[in-house]
């Protein structure tokens, strides 16, 4: 017998529900799998690795943010490696020009025409190094890429792969040589993810590792290997699209965003914007937990990490410790929970 085309799977699919669960079901078991196989290169980082996960079924960007040596690089490289997409890296550095990074056109002195060179961005996922040490000029080339999914190259736009994943790193931006991203530029990213240095046992497991012989450079020595790809994350986002969303729960997130444009800490609160994406993510996570409705539990999961770029600290607040995860924490003992 021969092997079902996916137009057969697809229409089965579409007539009996059990296949589609079936296939949903499998998408979620591989995107789990991803968990283990990051684990294999980076010890203690599994809310990180959620957060990445998230995004790619949110068809979101991430920015990843930590003091150098906390395997930033590394943990992005880790999921490139276990994914089944195409993946491109690019240094930002201060002398990195825009065209660096979108291509540009190129003069072919045998043709006598111009011809479009694809740069970096042209791939599935990006792993952006350390973004803000580029000056700010280099990071808007991102601006269009990142909301539009296209790069317009002389008048002409052309389309980027799909999925399409910016994975970004950055320094804490007091750190010298940096540049801090504007608030157009942080507001294309889904996530923020903090990854923070690693508990005592798991700074030990690091060591022994590298004792053992572990190469940070060769992912594919450590074992990592393809365990999802394109047919997975096309199964889970149609899943994740049928989760249910309450009313309730949809007006919880109004509330939460609403109370941080009136809280006094701030100068800039979440825009609806920020709204549309909580609500995003907290349905890829309740799917992932395996469940088909979002909960309040599921909101409040997933609030710092969608929310502490898209709001602005008064200097006086900054000046007296508060910080946007305290203001985000606040708010969300606050805001009325539905019932």
């Amino acid at each position: 017998m021969s092997a079902p085309t996916p137009e057969t799977v697809e229409l089965a699919a579409a007539t009996d529900p059990h296949v589609a669960v079936t296939n949903a079901d499998s998408a979620r078991a591989s995107l789990e799998t991803l968990r283990s196989e990051i684990a294999k290169a980076v010890v203690g980082q599994d809310p990180t690795v959620t957060g990445l996960v998230v995004a790619l079924l949110c068809r979101g960007h991430v920015l990843l943010e930590g003091v150098p040596g906390v395997a930033k690089t590394l943990l992005v490289r880790a999921l490139a490696a276990s994914l089944e997409l195409d993946t491109k890296r690019v240094q930002f550095t201060p002398d990195l020009m825009p065209s660096d990074v979108t291509g540009s056109l190129v003069y072919d002195a045998r043709t006598a025409e111009f011809s479009f060179q694809p740069g970096p961005v042209f791939t599935n996922l990006l792993l952006a190094d350390e973004i803000n040490r580029t000056p700010p000029k280099t990071q808007s080339s991102l601006l269009e890429a990142m909301e539009e999914r296209q790069v317009t190259i002389d008048g002409s736009p052309r389309p980027l792969p799909d999925p399409f994943l910016v994975a970004a790193t950055q320094n804490p931006v007091e750190y010298e040589g940096t540049y801090p991203l504007p608030e157009a530029q942080l507001d294309r990213f889904l996530l923020k993810l903090t990854v923070p240095l690693p508990s005592r046992e798991d700074e030990i497991n690091v060591l022994t590792r590298h004792a053992d012989g572990f190469n940070p450079r060769d992912l594919k020595a450590a074992g990592i290997r393809p365990v999802a790809g394109p047919a997975d994350l096309e199964a889970a986002r149609k899943a994740v699209a049928k989760t249910s969303v309450s009313p309730e729960i949809a007006a919880y997130v109004v509330d939460i965003c609403r109370a941080t444009r009136e809280s006094p800490s701030l100068t800039l609160g979440a825009s609806p914007r920020g709204a549309t994406a909580l609500l995003s993510t907290a349905r890829a996570w309740a799917w992932l937990t395996g469940r088909d409705y979002v909960t309040p539990d599921d909101v409040k999961a997933l609030a710092l990490p969608t929310l502490r770029h898209r709001i602005q600290l008064r200097p006086e607040a900054e000046m007296e410790g508060v910080t946007a995860d305290s203001v985000i924490t606040a708010v969300l003992a606050h805001v009325p929970v539905p019932r």
